[in-house]
């Protein structure tokens, strides 16, 4: 789990006083929530340019637990990785709603389940953020069957995800055995 960056009691969180290009390297890590969206592979159709993002995730990515097997070598290791800076932050139309570098960026308050507000890496699964529940590895399927596994745009369902659920929904996800 990512260390939580903690504030005095006086102080504002850094996500609501600095703007993205002020962010130290802890905190646009921090920003993160780890649900492993931008690790989907995304197919562009060539003639529209149209992006779209498919269930398979890059065999780098641990999709139970929604972690880089190797985060510190994923350029490396896979070099079509993005690193997503500012500049990607604003361009990529891929990036779901739900993304930390977005959200600040269009001056919005994170999410109930984002690990900064909840202070634990689990409720971004809890909330169905986290693509563990759906992702398989593209290991698993021969590249020329990707198109099969293109699924609808994320971002429509996570307007509901980013109001806190009643009391009886997070009991229902605390004892669903995700720890």
């Amino acid at each position: 789990m990512k260390e939580r960056l903690t504030l005095d009691g006086d102080s504002q969180p850094f996500w609501k006083t600095k703007t993205l290009e002020q962010l130290s390297p802890e905190e646009w890590e921090s920003l993160c929530d780890g649900c492993g969206r931008c690790c989907l592979i995304k197919l562009e159709d060539e003639d529209t340019s149209e992006v779209y993002t498919t269930k398979l995730a890059c065999s780098m990515l641990n999709v139970r637990t929604c972690q880089c097997k190797d985060y510190a070598n994923r350029f490396s290791k896979m070099p079509d990785c993005l690193q997503i800076d500012v500049k990607r932050a604003r361009e990529l139309k891929w990036l779901p709603p739900t993304c930390g570098y977005r959200i600040v960026d269009e001056g919005r308050d994170l999410p109930w389940w984002h690990p900064l507000i909840s202070g634990s890496s689990e409720t971004v699964h809890q909330a169905g953020i986290a693509v563990s529940s759906f992702a398989m590895s593209e290991k698993r399927v021969k590249e020329e069957n990707y198109w099969r596994y293109i699924i609808p745009d994320l971002g429509e369902s996570d307007v509901a995800a980013e109001r806190e659920p009643s009391r009886k929904s997070k009991e229902r996800a605390a004892s669903s055995g995700r720890r």
